[in-house]
């Protein structure tokens, strides 16, 4: 299985949720499923089945980031050579060559990507796109809302 890129930021995110999951959401479940118990008849006690479904749940995303965390490749942009040109995890101003907007967003994971914080996923076709290239570039896109042209105006290591 090859390597997921992930950013320093999306890697301390991940650890920061694995450790709240096993220090207090599992213990609290833990004894919710004890206080439960204490009530008897477990065959119709929907506190008892409550928590151990939340129990199932949490336990599979403890494992879930686990697997992300021993599968990926942390990269930090900050220690990447500073030459202009667009590599995983840069933030980039783009200017659009039909109305002259500007959009910046930061190429980061799947598991990190945030539109509404400009941070688009590696995979998606404007990452794809503007990977490899350089400022002053212009980068042809097939977006959902149809063909755009991007003008790289600025490429940030940070």
């Amino acid at each position: 299985m090859s390597k997921t890129p992930l950013t320093v930021r999306g890697a301390e995110k991940l650890r920061d949720e694995l450790n709240r999951l096993k220090t207090e959401e599992r213990p609290r479940v833990i004894n919710a499923i004890s206080e439960a118990r204490a009530h008897g008849d477990l065959k119709e006690n929907a506190e008892y089945h409550a928590a151990r479904e939340q129990q199932a749940f949490i336990e599979g995303r403890i494992a879930e980031i686990e697997g992300k965390l021993s599968n990926a490749q942390v990269i930090d942009v900050t220690a990447l050579p500073a030459n202009g040109k667009v590599v995983f995890g840069v933030t980039v101003a783009l200017a659009d060559e039909e109305d002259g907007s500007e959009k910046t967003y930061q190429i980061v994971g799947e598991d990190e990507a945030d539109i509404k914080n400009a941070r688009i996923s590696v995979q998606s076709p404007i990452a794809r796109a503007l990977i490899g290239k350089e400022e002053g570039d212009v980068v042809d896109v097939q977006t959902p809302g149809g063909h755009r042209a991007y003008e790289i105006v600025e490429v940030r290591y940070e």
